[in-house]
This record gives structure tokens, sequence and C-alpha cells, in this order.
């Protein structure tokens, strides 16, 4: 091993705050009973301040053992936080930091000397909004990770897990590198007051230890797109086929989010990358027992390419250009989650960045939808779902 006993401060990091992308998931159950409720994994994304030294006010220290960290600072503001959409409430639900506590933490070495990997961690104290709820938490919630830099990007179209799990848990999960989760669960949450302060003894919601354990993961990408979808799916129930008309409104943080990564922003030569980080439409099929959801695995990462595949930026993209996502889909309904055993392949020809008017059909087999006990319920035989509003740039807009 070397000698040279490494610090932070090798690092030059620049006295401001980073504001990255953020993908994460909770998994949540239902009502005051943590053990009958009904659970459900929530995809969400958006995007945090983390605030830091060598800021004012954070210190960078080496311990008499030898070793080095640094302070750190979740922080809260309006256009701040995560969101995502709940089949169960049917609403869009929003994550902030609780601005009345102190939501600290460090990036500590693990080896001393060593910068990375290191530790990274988090005490949360969390807001959970939708439109007719404001809950807090009474304990606060512990976040560790590994990391092997700062920031700690996650290396794109790769997944949370080190495995790729199928079922909305109770599992146990191994996180990947830079991808960091909640330890102290499961976590009651209850009716907040105007000071965010919990009230009362009878929780609303809970997080669970699992299958995504207030999980979250910083991504790089070189464009954001958050657009409404509508259009239909095909399923075969039972020798028959159901059409199932979608939609769903980015505004409720629904419809879709795709995050594009230009040759910049991944290490796989020329082309761009695509990801469809958030899938979220809702419609009516009798035939598997009323609402149903389809949404993005959280575990199973659905990536692709937008272009020809020889483009040394995203600003080379030729349009009219072709989309290709290999589609990991779930479809949530009244009586269980199931869950495709193979990637649907979708493909669509975007006209601009802006998206609108882009369809997106399936381009090949279809797949069997499964239970977490792998009894086939249904097929997935059909996919047009066509992007209708759109927001696209550099940012994702949480307060729509």
């Amino acid at each position: 091993m070397s000698s040279v006993r490494e610090t932070y401060e090798s690092l030059n990091l620049e006295p401001k705050p980073i504001r990255p992308h953020i993908l994460a998931a909770s998994t949540v159950v239902f009502g005051d009973d943590y053990y009958n409720g009904r659970r459900e994994t929530i995809n969400l994304s958006g995007f945090v301040q983390l605030n830091k030294w060598p800021m004012p006010g954070f210190e960078h220290k080496v311990d008499e053992k030898g070793y080095a960290e640094f302070a750190t600072e979740l922080i809260s503001a309006p256009e701040v936080g995560i969101k995502g959409f709940s089949y169960e409430l049917n609403d869009r639900i929003q994550v902030l930091s609780n601005p009345f506590l102190p939501n600290s933490g460090h990036v500590r070495q693990i080896v001393p000397g060593k910068n990375f990997p290191a530790e990274f961690y988090i005490r949360r104290f969390g807001i959970l909004e939708s439109s007719t709820l404001r809950l807090a938490h009474r304990n606060v919630i512990d976040i560790y990770g590994v990391v092997d830099a700062v920031p700690p990007f996650k290396k794109p179209l790769t997944g949370p897990y080190l495995g790729k799990p199928r079922g909305d848990g109770p599992f146990d999960v191994a996180q990947a590198p830079n991808v960091v989760k909640g330890t102290t669960m499961p976590e009651a949450w209850y009716p907040a007051n105007d000071e965010n302060e919990p009230v009362g003894i009878v929780p609303s919601m809970f997080f669970a230890p699992s299958a995504g354990p207030c999980m979250s993961m910083l991504v790089d990408p070189s464009m954001i797109m958050q657009v409404s979808l509508e259009g239909q799916i095909e399923v075969e129930v039972n020798g028959k086929t159901a059409r199932i008309e979608l939609a769903g409104d980015y505004r409720q943080a629904a419809g879709a989010e795709i995050l594009l990564f230009g040759p910049d922003k991944h290490d796989g030569g020329a082309g761009v990358l695509a990801q469809m980080a958030r899938v979220a439409v809702v419609g009516e099929c009798a035939e598997l027992g009323g609402r149903v959801m389809l949404r993005a695995s959280w575990p199973r990462v659905s990536g692709g390419t937008l272009g020809e595949g020889n483009e040394d930026s995203l600003s080379r993209i030729k349009f009219p250009s072709e989309l290709h996502i290999d589609a990991e889909f779930e479809l949530v309904t009244p009586e269980s989650t199931l869950y495709a055993t193979n990637a649907v392949h979708v493909a669509g020809k975007l006209s601009d960045m802006d998206a609108t008017g882009t369809e997106l059909k399936l381009d090949g087999g279809d797949t069997a939808l499964v239970t977490t006990d792998d009894e086939v319920k249904a097929r997935i035989t059909g996919v047009n779902l066509v992007m209708r509003d759109a927001l696209v740039g550099e940012h994702a807009t949480v307060s729509v």
C-alpha cells in the first residue's frame, strides 16, 4: 500500500452545493397496520441539494486514528425533493427534507488515509406530501451507503441492487456501490401539523425495510424528459385479449421520465444512452379486476438508445431520431403486482427534443406477467403509448 495518507482536501471540492438528479424508491405500507397493509414500491425522482464542506459552517477533520471525514447536509426548498405516483393513493407524492430539523451527515473514510471507498451517511427527517396528506415521522431515518467518488454518480443504466430481485418484498436488500438506503426501518408516518410535527398515535403509512427501503442514487444525465403519456396496452388473460386504455400526467408525477446520457456522461464510447426511469399510467381492466397501473421496475433498469449510435455528443442527434428502450414493465392490479419476465422492446421516433407526439410501440415479442411465485397471470402482447405534454431540460422541475 502507498505510504501517502489521503484526506479529502486532495479532492479540491468547490465551496458550493451539489444539486444532482436523483433516482429513488420507497416500499410503502398503507394504513395503520404494518403487518396487514397493502405494500407498494413507488419509484421517485427529482433533484436534491447537498450542502457540504468546504462551504462555510461545514468542517473537515482527521481523527486520532487517521480517519478523514467531512460534513454534509441535505436541505429542503420548494423546488428540491423527489416525487412519484402512487397506485394505492391514485395521487402524486413528494418527499422533502424537514426544514425544522437537521438533515446532517458526513462522508468518512472506511480505511484510514484512503479517501475511497467511503461511508456516506445522512440523518434523514422527511416530510411526505400528496394532494390530501402531509405526513412526518418521529424517529430519524439513518441512511447509509458506500461511495467511490464525490459526487457519487451511479454509472448510467446500472441498477440499484447486486442482482435483480422480483417483487415488492419483503426480502433482503443488497445495494450496489453508490446507492444509499434507509437502515432504521420500518418507520411509521403520522399526520403532521404546521410545524411538521407528527400528531397522534395512529399512523397513516409506513416505510418498509424492503424492497426499496428509502433507497436513492445520484445520476448525471445530459437531458431529462418528463412527459405525459396516453395510449393502450394489450394483455392476454385466460386466452382472451384485453385492450387497456392508459393515461398519466407528468404534472402528477405520472406519465414517464426519460433520461438521456451523452457520450461525455458514460464510458461506452459514442452514442446517446436512454433510460426510462419512471412510468406510471393508469386505466381500467375488468379481466384483471379493475384499476391497473403500468409502471417501470425499480430493480431492473429500462435502458436503451437515442440516435444512430455514432454521435459524439447529445447535440449531434439528428431529428427525426429513433428511440429504443428495453422496458422492464410491471403491472399493478387490485389483487397483486405482476412482473414481466422479460424486457419489452418499445421504439419510437422523436421529431425533436420536445418529444410531444412520439409513439412508443411494441417492437418484438410478447412477455409473460407473473406473480412473485412465477404463476403466469397474463401476457403483454401490445404496447402503444403516445407522448403528449412534455417538460424537457437539464434539471428536473419538481414543483410542477
